[in-house]
């Protein structure tokens, strides 16, 4: 049928009359009357008859092809207020039908006038359009019949020459609309088809395109269709957005949709703007010129407002951000932007050619001084790039780290995988191509004074990398920019900043982590995204903090898979994340250690990991733990894995990732949960006896222990208030069942699969306990992480077993060091296991022709534990025996022979008889490079300590095996070419002399302090001498290089090992002692972490003397950033301990640093000299004062002047220098800190050994008098200290100052104008730096004042070897599993760190106190190293 041309309204009597020939066409055969006199209708159903009949006849009728003028007379009378007001809704319908024919026959001319066109469209427009809302209406056929006749011949466009059509056009718009949406469903519900849909559409178009204008509201109406894409638009006021032709509640139907497809009402609106393009983009920009502009007029200075005259005027102030607020746009107007910017994302979705004159608007917003313009500016600009619509982004991809089989990269979902059309995000075109000057201006809002506005744009940057621009995609350097951005707001300077980037990163699915974050690198690659944001760990924000540790945790947890798999790309970009997570727990900070323990537990190791059954599980289908939605392989079924040995891979593949500094953090985090559950044994007992607050009994004592325990937790935890109170409700809770579920978690017998029910059922019962205790959860879940066997558990053995025996993915040397803290810790858990361990050493065991495996030597380090502690669980058969009689004589490497010599000595019942054949088969015939000539040594070495008595006799034997074959022999002199300094891997001679030390230093420590006294005077020697000569025992000085600074190193750390008994301790002297110092600045950088690692253990345990001490503030030129750092969180850590338990140990260790510092070889009384040794005082001052202890340290420095040297009385001057300057530097730290120092009352004794008596009060009071410090140190006092701040600074503090970071850095670098030498000469003493032989292999910039080098190394080969022996030391530790020890123990916890009565706390410790003064008594007493055992309890938990 041809479609209409525009018609053009006349009257009956101006009807042209027709040719002649037209005359001869068919006409209008219907001649019924249609009208009526007043009074005398037409009945209903004759009316309807012959209106049916009109109607058909005019259906049948083709244009063009009858008379017109035969329709004139029907028209007018159908064109009657009879027909068209009629109250039956049949006849008003058959009536439309016919009208839309006739104007069909007659286009273009209808045969109406205006006023009959107003009332024929008033009653399509109102009446019969309407109705197809309801498909069900028995006349729904004629109402659709008139549609598609308006859509099809296009008679519509009649409407728009009506005088004032401007109601109907709204009318009509609103109708279609609402009927679309569904607002009018009909009482059945059948659904709108899909062909009215499409009429309706078209009709509004040619409205559109027809109209020369088209009313504000209409634009309104069309406009406000887009908003359903928004969940949010049932709020609001529901007339407005009625009007505005939005429902205020969706239908059932809608809300359905909104998942599957686009609502009806959306599509028509976008076909109109789609179809209607140039019109639309007038309408649109003048709608949002109504909206912004308007909304944007409050802020005006001049305080008048378009509509508003009640708004304030803009008072917005240039270094303001957020404080701006109160001056800008009101309530209503906020509203209206929101809705607006709203409107724009979804209209750039569907129709991006009507935004043509919006989005220069949206660029001016981007500059406006209020920033609520501007943060919806950078909202909406950031969502329009993205393709993200009003319903908002998409949800985030799901990232859980306990799925099983865990993600891969070739099956990880894509982020922008979403069943929701609305929120999947769509960009019809790049929008930086077709507004590349507002796309830049976004982009430069990067540096936004406002932090609320460099958030939102954060928040944007992430979303346009998450979504590729809208599925557009990036070119590789827009997306390497937009990555180097959102890497830089990840050290912004504020926190909100910071929050927003993590945030960012989190929405982030796994493949687009590695693709897209890791582009520019990974977490080992500063400046990264994943380098800042492993700083995020250690952020000083905690809600930062807590964001940034789960997200990193989140990603690495579900990137573990293809870790382990050996992905390298995976590897490279995230291997470092769980050191990186670790290295926060050096922060010594309580909310990091609960933080620590939820992300442990939670994301890198969840516990309902893998959520399968366990292997032989009757549960029927194996599928009943499997996380919905989780990945499968396709080959292989849940019941055919071991859950247990899927887990334990797990727990290696992180401890394997883990560097050694994160390594010890890790395995300090579970050596805690021993004693932590020791304590929970005897909290859980009290609350028994507490009985919910009733007690027959004892009431007051049983409180008073309650108490004590609950301090003790609440110290531990952040919010020690919330932690006693939770406590406190736990307690009155009195759910004995609740009891036994903590008991199942600590019990070393429970399998992971009790645990993981315990934890389930107890979390499930706090939940639902009566009265709901708010909080109660939170305090409990990680106390239950600290105390509960999660990674050391039974079910973990075997497996850990079988991957040391069979190096499956590369664990074996994990699973051993595992196995070997398992046992060491737990051995409990252990014993199950042991019998399995010992058949395998068997099966292993060496010969005199054919070696072990490498990893015997693991388990045998791992048996030799338990056998320390549990020896009649380890077997005695004879086979088992002879074994380790095979590795003590062919054992390799060395170690496995010491080993088994414990073994022996621990479980042999004749363990006498096999000690004299050992030390017979050790000795005889013994050569040097003979074969197995180390295991012999290393045997020798172990039966020195364990059988000195068999030993004793053939001594002789055994000391000229170890001087006069071993130590004093070079066969491998060094020679004139030049040699390396360090060798990780040393020779047998070099191996050889280090076990023939140990021989000679067993001999003394196996041998009672008041025993041989030549046998101590010559150990002494012998190790003052290595330390001194640097490593040289030779007569001729042609030692190796490499094998002196190994036996120097050896020589320290043995000197360390021995004086760890309190006589061996006095004998060491201060002269001695200083010479033992000197090794934390030797020039190697191996040989100075590994003695510092293991004093710094042997301190953080009490096993020293608070003497040593002083030796760790020597690191004060340390180069090595990284040991330097560690040892100042260290030294905090032991200042915080000490100051815990009210001891001044650490005050009163400045003297003896100060008499260390006067005996340095570096030394000297110049002005230069001693301003370098201000660096020293620093260092002591910055981690230990504080305003409370300052004027104490104060004092101290006083009192070294008021003595003599002790140790050397002709260099006293040095310390009066020394004192002079620690009491200037001390004033001016307490200036640069704003303190006010007080005088300390009380009287202060120093070391006797290293201080003396003045001889008159006349010397005294002349060295009091003289002001010993030059005057150029005085006046240089000012630039000299300057106090570091006492938390390291973050990255983004600076991270915008490039500058300044690289004055900071060149200063820190600066060559220094003389490097002193750490020893002198036994000539003379001389200022004058002297040369010194070796080639210092660093720049001067990185040189310690020592001299001494920082070539990093790696640590000591036999590191391990002193830590063998605390851990035999461990074993030997009374058992107090019963009741009766766990009551001991808590009485012990519950009074440590109390004052005896009568007694005062003096210089660290209990002394007596007569006449109300203190005893004049030595600064660090020998007794320091036998305190309680239990202290480390009511420290945080110290990894040393």
């Amino acid at each position: 049928m041809p479609t209409r041309n525009r018609p053009a309204i006349t009257a009956p009597a101006e009807v042209i009359e027709q040719e002649e020939a037209e005359d001869e066409l068919p006409g209008l055969q219907f001649n019924e009357p249609l009208s009526w006199r007043a009074g005398k209708p037409i009945p209903v159903a004759e009316l309807l008859r012959r209106l049916q009949a009109l109607a058909r006849e005019l259906k049948a009728m083709d244009q063009e092809e009858h008379d017109r003028s035969t329709f004139n007379k029907v028209a007018k009378e159908l064109a009657s207020p009879n027909l068209l007001t009629h109250k039956d809704k049949g006849v008003r319908a058959w009536t439309a039908c016919s009208l839309v024919d006739i104007l069909r026959l007659c286009a273009p001319d209808a045969p109406f006038t205006g006023t009959q066109l107003r009332d024929i469209f008033s009653l399509l427009v109102k009446s019969i359009l309407p109705a197809l809302s309801d498909p069900s209406n028995a006349y729904n056929s004629q109402h659709i019949y008139v549609l598609q006749s308006l859509s099809t011949i296009k008679s519509i466009v009649l409407l728009t020459d009506i005088p004032q059509s401007e109601n109907l056009i709204l009318d009509l718009f609103t109708s279609f609309f609402d009927i679309t949406s569904g607002s009018t469903k009909s009482s059945t519900g059948e659904q709108l088809g899909k062909n009215v849909e499409h009429e309706m559409a078209a009709i509004l178009v040619v409205l559109v395109d027809e109209s020369t204008s088209l009313p504000s509201e209409v634009v309104d109406i069309i406009v406000a269709q887009f908003l359903r894409a928004d969940p949010r638009v049932v709020s609001g006021n529901s007339s407005k957005n009625k009007k505005n032709g939005v429902v205020p509640v969706a239908d059932e139907r809608q809300s359905t949709l909104l998942m599957k497809e686009l609502p009806p009402a959306y599509n028509m609106a976008k076909d109109i703007c789609n179809s209607c393009p140039e019109k639309m983009t007038r309408y649109v920009s003048q709608y949002f010129n109504d909206v912004i502009l308007d909304a944007s007029s409050s802020t005006v200075t001049d305080g008048t407002a378009k509509r508003h005259s009640h708004r304030r005027a803009s008072n917005d102030h240039a270094d303001s951000d957020e404080e701006d607020l109160p001056s800008g746009p009101s309530d209503d107007d906020l509203r209206e932007l929101h809705k607006a910017h709203r409107l724009l994302r979804e209209l750039w979705r569907a129709s991006p050619p009507v935004l043509q004159n919006v989005i220069p608007q949206l660029q001016a917003e981007l500059s406006a001084e209020n920033v609520q313009l501007r943060l919806l500016a950078v909202e909406t600009l950031g969502d329009i790039v993205s393709g993200i619509g009003a319903a908002g982004p998409p949800a985030p991809p799901v990232m859980d780290p306990s799925t099983y089989p865990t993600a891969s990269l070739s099956n990880a979902p894509d982020s922008l995988n979403t069943n929701n059309i609305l929120t999947t995000p769509l960009s019809p075109q790049p929008f930086s191509q077709a507004h590349p000057t507002a796309y830049a201006n976004l982009l430069g809002r990067k540096k936004d004074k406002s932090p609320v506005i460099r958030s939102a744009w954060t928040t944007a940057i992430g979303r346009i990398l998450m979504t590729s621009a809208g599925g557009i995609g990036l070119s590789a350097h827009e997306e390497e920019t937009l990555v180097t951005y959102l890497a830089g707001m990840l050290v912004d300077g504020d926190e909100k900043v910071r929050f927003a980037a993590t945030k960012a990163v989190a929405s982030f699915g796994f493949s687009d982590v590695i693709n897209k974050l890791g582009s520019i690198g990974g977490i080992s690659k500063p400046d990264s995204v994943l380098a800042n944001l492993a700083d995020r760990a250690r952020d000083r924000k905690h809600g930062v903090r807590v964001a940034g540790m789960n997200t990193l945790a989140r990603i690495w947890g579900v990137a573990a898979g293809e870790t382990a798999a050996g992905n390298e790309i995976v590897s490279s970009i995230l291997g470092a994340a769980p050191s990186k997570i670790y290295d926060a727990f050096y922060a010594n900070d309580l909310d990091i250690f609960v933080l620590l323990d939820h992300v442990s537990f939670e994301l890198l190791l969840p516990i309902s990991f893998p959520p399968i059954k366990l292997k032989g599980s009757k549960v029927t289908g194996g599928d009943s733990q499997r996380v919905k939605d989780s990945q499968t392989n396709g080959d292989a079924h849940p019941d055919s894995l071991d859950a247990d040995k899927i887990r334990t891979a797990r727990i290696l593949h992180l401890v394997k990732d883990l560097d050694p500094k994160a390594k010890k953090a890790f395995y300090a985090m579970q050596a805690r949960q021993v004693n932590v559950a020791k304590i929970m044994t005897a909290f859980l007992k009290r609350c028994e006896e507490y009985n919910g607050g009733v007690m027959d009994e004892n009431e007051a004592d049983i409180k008073s222990h309650l108490t004590k325990l609950v301090e003790w937790f609440s110290k531990s935890m952040p919010d020690p208030v919330k932690v006693s109170t939770d406590l406190w409700k736990f307690a009155k809770m009195h759910d004995r069942r609740s009891y036994q579920l903590v008991k199942f978690c600590m019990a070393p017998e429970s399998d992971y699969r009790t645990v993981q029910k315990a934890i389930k059922e107890l979390t499930k019962r706090i939940e639902n306990a009566p009265g709901n205790p708010v909080g109660l959860l939170d305090t409990i879940t990680p106390l239950l992480y600290r105390v509960t066997l999660l990674v050391y558990n039974k079910s973990h053995v075997p497996a850990i077993v079988e991957y040391s025996r069979t190096d499956e993915n590369g664990l074996a040397s994990t699973a051993h060091e595992v196995l070997k803290e398992i046992s060491t810790q737990t051995p409990e858990v252990f014993k199950v296991h042991v019998q399995e361990l010992c058949k395998v050493l068997e099966e292993q065991a060496p010969s005199k022709d054919e070696s072990n495996e490498p990893g015997a030597v693991d388990t045998l380090k791992a048996c030799a534990g338990f056998a320390q502690k549990f020896p009649k669980d380890i077997p005695r058969e004879r086979r088992f025996l002879e074994a380790l009689t095979n590795f003590a004589m062919y054992g390799t490497p060395p170690a496995a022979a010491k080993h088994a010599i414990t073994i022996i000595m621990a479980t042999a019942e004749k363990k006498e008889m096999y000690a004299k054949d050992l030390l017979q088969k050790t000795i005889k015939n013994f050569e040097f490079g003979s074969s197995h000539f180390l295991a012999r040594l290393a045997a020798l070495s172990q039966l020195m300590l364990l059988a000195p008595k068999q030993v004793h006799e053939e001594g002789e034997a055994v000391t000229d095996i170890a001087i006069n074959q071993v130590l004093v022999q070079v066969r491998k002199p060094a020679g004139s070419e030049p040699q390396p300094e360090w060798e990780d891997d040393v020779d047998d001679e070099c191996k050889a002399k280090i076990w023939a030390l140990k021989i000679l230093v067993n001999q003394l420590r196996s041998n009672e302090p008041d025993g041989i006294p030549v046998i101590q005077a010559s150990v002494y020697k012998l190790l003052d001498r290595l330390i001194q000569e640097e490593g040289e025992l030779s007569i001729r000085k042609d030692t190796p290089a490499s094998h002196k600074s190994h036996l120097r190193l050896t020589a320290a750390r043995l000197y360390l090992k021995v004086c760890v008994k309190k006589p061996y301790d006095e004998l060491l002297t201060p002269t001695s002692f200083n010479h033992l110092a000197t090794v934390a600045q030797d020039s190697h950088y191996p040989v100075r972490l590994s003695f510092l690692t293991q004093l710094k253990k042997y301190l953080g345990q009490n096993r020293l003397s608070h003497r040593f001490y002083a030796i760790v503030f020597l690191l004060a030129f340390e180069p090595a950033d990284d040991l330097r750092e560690d040892t100042l969180t260290w030294i905090r850590a032991r200042s915080q301990f000490f100051a815990l338990h009210k001891s001044t140990s650490m005050e009163t260790l400045f003297a003896r640093l100060l008499s260390l510092l006067a005996h340095h070889p570096d030394y000297s009384n110049t002005p230069e000299d001693l301003a370098d040794f201000t660096k020293y005082i620093l260092f002591y001052l910055n981690p230990v004062a504080n305003a409370e202890n300052l004027g104490l340290i104060y004092h101290i420095a006083q009192r070294v002047k008021q003595t003599r040297d002790a140790i050397d009385p002709s260099t006293s001057e040095n310390l009066y220098y020394l004192s002079d300057l620690a009491q200037a530097v001390i004033r001016r730290y307490e200036e640069v800190h704003s303190w006010s120092m007080q005088t300390w009352p009380g009287k202060i004794g120093l070391p006797n050994t290293l201080f003396a008596k003045l001889p008159s009060h006349k010397v005294a009071q002349e060295i009091a008098d003289k002001l010993w410090l030059p005057d150029e140190v005085v006046d240089r006092m000012d630039e000299l200290v300057r106090v570091k701040a006492k938390t390291k600074k973050r990255k983004s503090d600076a991270h915008d100052d490039n500058q300044t970071k690289k004055k900071a850095k060149s200063s820190t670098a600066a060559p220094k104008q003389k490097s002193l030498p750490i020893r002198k000469t036994t000539k003379p003493k001389t200022p004058k730096a002297r040369k010194t032989k070796e080639v210092d292999p660093v720049p001067s910039s990185e040189r310690r004042r020592s001299g001494r080098a920082a070539g990093k190394g790696k640590v000591y080969a036999e590191k391990d070897d002193e830590e063998d022996d605390h851990d035999m030391q461990m074993w030997n530790q009374p058992d107090k599993d019963d009741e009766a020890n766990v009551a001991e123990e808590e009485e012990e916890v519950e009074e440590k760190a109390k004052p005896k009565a009568g007694t005062k706390m003096v210089n660290g410790k209990n002394g007596k106190v007569e006449g109300g003064k203190e005893e004049a008594t030595e600064v660090v007493s020998d007794d320091d190293n036998n305190e309680d055992d239990d202290d480390e309890l009511s420290d945080p938990p110290d990894l040393d």
